[in-house]
C-alpha cells in the first residue's frame, strides 16, 4: 500500500504523501526505538528496488546498528569509515551511485550496489544516520534525495 508505484503524481508529491503518513504514524509516540522502527518499515514499503533500510545511532565515536529492515547488518561503524561513518562525520548526505567505487566501503551485503546515507541532526547534535541500500547501480536520484531529506526532517521532530 505504500509502494511508490501505488501513488499517483510526481515523485515530490509522492514524498509529500509519505511524510503525511509518517506524521500520522508517529503522532503521540515518544519512544525513539519504536519511532525509528516504524520509520524504517514505512520506507521499506514505500521504496522499490532497495535491499536494506535502517538507522545507525551515534554512541561515542561510532555508529551502532539501530532499527532496520533487511538482512543482518554490520553492528558497529567507526566515524569516518565507510559511507555511513563518512556521512556522520561530515554531517552531510552521501548519495553513492556505485558503492564498490567508494574508498573504504564496508560491504555488509554483497548485493548492495548503490547507497544513500542521510545524517539525523537535531538541535545541532548528531543522533545517527538513515542508511538505504539498493542492489541497483545509481538507484537514488537527486529528486529522491530531496524527498528522503524531507522525510528525515519530519522524523527528527519525533526524536528526543
Amino acid at each position: 500500500m505504500f509502494h511508490v508505484e501505488s501513488y499517483q503524481g510526481t515523485l515530490a508529491e509522492q514524498y509529500q504523501r509519505l511524510n503525511k503518513q509518517l506524521t500520522a504514524l508517529l503522532d503521540g509516540e515518544d519512544d525513539q526505538i519504536a519511532t525509528l522502527a516504524n520509520a524504517a518499515a514505512l520506507l521499506n514499503q514505500f521504496l522499490s528496488d532497495v535491499n536494506w533500510v535502517g538507522f545507525y545511532l551515534i554512541k561515542g565515536e561510532q555508529l551502532v546498528l539501530g532499527p532496520f529492515q533487511g538482512l543482518p547488518a554490520c553492528v558497529r561503524i567507526p566515524l569516518g569509515k565507510g559511507v555511513c561513518g563518512t556521512s556522520a562525520l561530515k554531517r552531510e548526505t552521501l548519495r553513492i551511485a556505485d558503492v564498490h567505487a567508494f574508498p573504504g566501503h564496508i560491504a555488509c551485503d554483497a548485493a548492495s550496489r548503490s547507497e544513500i546515507v542521510i545524517p539525523l541532526i537535531k538541535d545541532g547534535h548528531l543522533i545517527g544516520v538513515l542508511d538505504i541500500d539498493s542492489p541497483l547501480k545509481d538507484r537514488f536520484s537527486e529528486e529522491e534525495q530531496d524527498g528522503l531529506e524531507q522525510f528525515v526532517k519530519t522524523l527528527i521532530n519525533y526524536l528526543g
